[in-house]
């Protein structure tokens, strides 16, 4: 099990999220939102997510 975590100060390559599966974790912090690369690991975390990756778009308050 892996866990990857994106927010506007750092994220995994774009190669992990897409080939993460089933077991993996991907949290995405409100901040995220902010970066200019966002819709690219966007796009990344919806191929994780059909691989079976348990996805956690997390609220202000767990940040």
């Amino acid at each position: 099990m892996n866990v990857h975590l994106i927010d506007d100060a750092m994220a995994p390559a774009l190669g992990d999220i897409r080939t993460a599966g089933e077991g993996d974790v991907i949290c995405i912090r409100p901040a995220a939102t902010s970066r200019r690369d966002f819709p690219r690991y966007w796009e990344a975390v919806g191929v994780a997510l059909v691989r079976g990756a348990a996805v956690r778009v997390m609220n202000r308050e767990e940040s």
